[in-house]
């Protein structure tokens, strides 16, 4: 085996910290965001640069006409509508490790196990030894890539209607190049040979607990009373004490909730006396975070999953990694391949590249299905 070099964790943001990223000015961005996996170099910044201070917005050059033409009467509303795109939940779930390069083909965990058993002393009776054991839980590194191309015409006639048709290609394939990473996140990528998991399908998740029916004979929160829900959220918890040998303590570490969208919306239901389930739960548990993913509707042969985590083990004294439970490992967010400009046309390629998730601590996280 070759020898073990330890990757550089360049940086990590956890799912209480994620934000978006505005960049006010590109002629010359910040160094530090080569460690949030955004790398852009200065050629290709240069060329960008150029080819958008070269779109000039045309001025108007017609003359009116006697009669009163139909654009004099219309209003027209401030901006552009864009479509929607599905909310891209996997960061605000997991957080984000920025870790190795775009170039690399797997991201590898050692796992240690210590072995040994103590045994009542004897004077002339051998020694229990202990030891230790390592294994390699490996991830593969996938890239998908995206361009712009942009025509002499195109961009002079789309100026004409004050778009900048190359920034507004370029913001959409950064977005389609996120939606990737956010889908890969959830379902993993195969092709056959690699190893590259999402919170779906992680091959170390536990099993599914299928949440008792209620006096209804259904298990879905819909048909449930307040104390039927606050029953299957003692259930998952007591689940996470039990499952964890009491490492993980839900009413006191910080903890992710995440349901399906079609299951939110009950925790607002209310006993006689008005204390809804949400109320329950932040008095119960107050340092659990409440989140939702559309990934999670129907994901179990058509029933809604939820999954309750803990977002760190602080109490795990041996383990020299960052104690994290659920990893979102990602080389490299956003990267400019570069950019031409040709006689008539101009070009910009971008790439990413991300390895999918890992559960570090499976015996730190829940899931169960039918709400």
């Amino acid at each position: 085996m070759a020898s073990l070099t330890v990757s550089e964790i360049h940086s990590y943001v956890g799912p209480r910290n994620v934000r978006p990223l505005h960049l006010q000015k590109c002629d010359n961005y910040p160094r530090g965001l080569s460690k949030l996996g955004i790398c852009m170099d200065s050629r290709t910044l240069r060329t960008m640069a150029a080819a958008m201070d070269s779109t000039v917005l045309p001025g108007m050059t017609t003359t009116a006409s006697n009669g009163v033409p139909v654009q004099a009467l219309q209003t027209w509303l401030p901006g552009f509508v864009a479509t929607v795109t599905k909310p891209r939940k996997i960061d605000d779930l997991i957080g984000i490790t920025t870790v190795g390069s775009w170039e690399d083909e797997e991201i590898i965990q050692t796992v240690m196990e210590l072995t040994g058993k103590a045994a009542v002393y004897g004077d002339y009776t051998s020694v229990p030894l202990s030891s230790w054991n390592l294994a390699y839980e490996r991830r593969s590194v996938i890239r998908f890539e995206e361009g712009l191309q942009v025509g002499y015409l195109e961009g002079a006639r789309a100026a004409k209607v004050k778009i900048d048709s190359a920034s507004t290609k370029r913001n959409g394939a950064a977005i389609a190049l996120e939606i990737n990473r956010n889908d890969v996140g959830f379902y993993g990528y195969n092709d056959g040979t690699n190893r590259t998991y999402g919170l779906l399908n992680e091959p170390s998740a536990p099993a599914y607990k299928t949440l008792p029916a209620g006096a209804s004979g259904k298990t879905q929160w819909a048909y449930k009373t307040f104390q039927e829900i606050t029953a299957d959220l003692r259930l998952i918890a007591n689940a996470l004490l039990v499952d964890s040998k009491s490492v993980v303590d839900p009413t006191e570490d910080e903890c992710t909730l995440t349901l399906a969208n079609g299951a939110v919306t009950f925790l607002s239901v209310t006993t006689d006396s008005g204390v809804s389930v949400k109320d329950w739960l932040t008095k119960n548990y107050p340092k659990w975070r409440i989140k939702t993913a559309p990934e999670f509707d129907l994901a179990n042969g058509g029933a809604n999953i939820l999954q309750l985590h803990a977002e760190g083990i602080a109490a795990d004294e041996v383990s020299t990694d960052d104690k994290g439970v659920w990893s979102q490992l990602v080389p490299a967010k956003f990267v400019t391949i570069g950019a031409k400009q040709d006689v008539k046309v101009y070009n910009e390629a971008f790439t990413n590249a991300m390895a999918g998730v890992m559960l570090k601590r499976p015996y730190a996280c829940v899931r169960a299905t039918g709400n």
